[in-house]
């Protein structure tokens, strides 16, 4: 499983990248996904701007920079497939917890879209293949 054993691996800084229906942009310091399987991954999102923003307009991006020298890592693009708001269930993937308003966050189910290395042109997959 390729992005589950990458994610697993890698280490770095994960930005999400989401627009509201208006196409209003905005970039969100996020942890690595949870892989679900090799077309879906999910994220903890807490009630902000990037989750309103998929809750209104389902595609994102998210860009994995690994920590090594160079420009190496991921392009991950998304589509929004579903959300779960099982406290429980949101519970057991944390990995870590900020405080806030970590009771309202859910769980937000993506497809992948496409996955292109961290710079240049080339396609690592593209589900329109």
């Amino acid at each position: 499983m390729y992005l589950n054993d990458y994610f697993a691996k890698a280490e770095g800084t994960g930005i999400l990248s989401t627009s509201d229906a208006e196409g209003n942009v905005n970039a969100a310091v996020y942890a690595t996904p949870h892989v679900i399987d090799e077309s879906t991954v999910a994220f903890i999102m807490r009630p902000r701007r990037s989750l309103a923003n998929v809750n209104a307009n389902p595609k994102a991006a998210y860009l994995f920079m690994e920590k090594k020298p160079g420009h190496h890592g991921l392009r991950l693009y998304l589509e929004k497939i579903g959300q779960e708001t099982d406290a429980k269930k949101v519970n057991l993937l944390r990995r870590s917890h900020h405080g806030g308003d970590e009771s309202e966050a859910v769980l937000v189910y993506f497809k992948v879209t496409g996955i292109r290395p961290l710079v240049g042109d080339g396609q690592v997959w593209d589900d329109k293949k």
